[in-house]
């Protein structure tokens, strides 16, 4: 075999690498994703609210809050394929074990473990997929991987209600499981690092940064400019997400009337069209002239209209109150795509780990804080609008400040290497 032959075939692989890491990010993910569609059987068979309900989606991702960093610095630091492995079997591991658990309580520590395995998975298959694909066909790439988490919450809402429905709550579990063990032992069994990895990016020395000089420079990253508007369109549109993920049933259910399964099968819908989202926005962010960070802007004004119209007589239409959750799950979910390849891309060398472990740590506060935050306001309101509100301002917010970001960047002299001198400086003690 020739040299070519075997480069063709070596890079080929790539798209091995793209559907197992798409496949370990969607098992991994599968559980969690289905909490909001089984929302109605768990509070009946729980007797909860809907900021408790809101609350087991947090506890999945509490951990991730440090997690995420940790898992940062270990992707830097070792092979991603035991760093994603060893992860998704905690996840498999815990649930595994909650499907044995008296109760809430229970469940809820069950899902803190969920958290601190998944905390792996989401930046490591970023990474191997960012390390396998150069930057004309990235953007098409992360989208596909990070289609992978709409398209297990699509899957999770048309089988665990269903299982819920039939076998109980603990039978989703173990299902969740098994899922999820299938996910590492893929990506433990098929992912390989790409050859053209230097080794300079794989033994980056660590070790002799001084504590104090890589704290410091790690704070100055996070306070660049480029990663202060990634940060706030990554948590205005994870709270979005969020949103549509816990309330899309019970609203569907409570406000238009709609049977619980119905609503379920809206909700498969949203997530599938998330799953489009997330592929058709990345690929458009590869062909885009005024760069990547326009189809985010794009999608947040896309998810100020949809919120929107819910609060309008419109949203306790079923058929219209279904295709606003559709069209929110598009733009509202299908944003991560674009998202997390700038964030990628915007990594200087040898820190696209830490950097995205960081952008991803700073949006779990907000996927924390957001579905007993949302559920509470429900509760004590008495109704959605209060909520569907604040998701609209907040990506209001983050849309007035980050587009002004975005035109003074476009319009400013080029400042090639700015985040690595950061790093750099803060290697050397300055």
């Amino acid at each position: 075999m020739s040299d070519g032959e075997s480069t063709h075939r070596t890079w080929r692989y790539r798209w091995v690498i793209l559907g197992v890491a798409t496949f370990t990010q969607a098992a991994s993910g599968f559980f969690v994703q289905g909490i909001g569609a089984m929302g109605i059987h768990l509070q009946r068979d729980l007797s909860l609210g809907t900021a408790q309900l809101g609350f087991l989606l947090s506890a999945a991702q509490l951990v991730p809050l440090a997690g995420l960093l940790v898992a940062g610095e270990l992707l830097d630091r070792y092979n991603e394929r035991w760093v994603v492995g060893i992860g998704a079997c905690v996840v498999a591991v815990s649930l595994g074990v909650g499907g044995a658990v008296p109760g809430y309580a229970s469940l809820l520590l069950v899902l803190l473990i969920v958290g601190a395995g998944y905390s792996t998975v989401q930046p490591g298959g970023s990474k191997s997929v960012a390390s396998w694909f150069d930057t004309s066909q990235r953007g098409l790439a992360m989208g596909i991987r990070q289609a992978g988490l709409p398209l297990g919450g699509a899957l999770a809402a048309a089988v665990l209600p269903v299982l819920a429905a039939a076998l109980g709550w603990r039978a989703a579990l173990t299902a969740g499981a098994l899922v999820a063990l299938l996910g590492a032992v893929a990506f433990m069994g098929f992912y390989r690092r790409p050859p053209a990895r230097s080794l300079s990016q794989d033994s980056t020395p660590h070790d002799t940064e001084p504590h104090a000089s890589w704290f410091s420079a790690r704070l100055r990253l996070l306070r660049e400019p480029s990663m202060v508007k990634i940060i706030l369109s990554g948590t205005s549109l994870v709270s979005v997400h969020s949103g549509v993920g816990v309330l899309t049933v019970l609203y569907l259910h409570e406000v238009t009337a709609v049977e619980a399964g119905s609503a379920a099968l809206v909700l498969v819908a949203a997530q599938g069209a998330g799953v489009v989202g997330r592929i058709c926005l990345a690929a458009w962010s590869d062909r885009s002239r005024s760069g990547r960070y326009v189809c985010v802007l794009t999608c947040m004004v896309a998810v100020i209209v949809g919120m929107s119209a819910l609060i309008t007589p419109m949203g306790r239409s079923p058929v219209a109150a279904c295709l606003l959750f559709i069209w929110l799950g598009f733009f509202g979910i299908g944003w991560y795509g674009p998202w997390v390849a700038h964030v990628a891309e915007s990594a200087p060398p040898g820190k696209t780990g830490f950097t995205l472990g960081s952008a991803m740590a700073v949006n779990q506060i907000a996927v924390v804080v957001a579905p007993p935050a949302l559920g509470l306001l429900k509760d004590l309101t008495g109704s959605f609008a209060p909520a569907w509100a604040l998701l609209s301002a907040m990506t209001a917010v983050a849309l007035t400040v980050t587009a002004r970001g975005e035109r003074r960047h476009r319009h400013a002299p080029a400042r090639p290497q700015a985040t690595a001198r950061v790093l750099r400086r803060g290697r050397s003690g300055s």
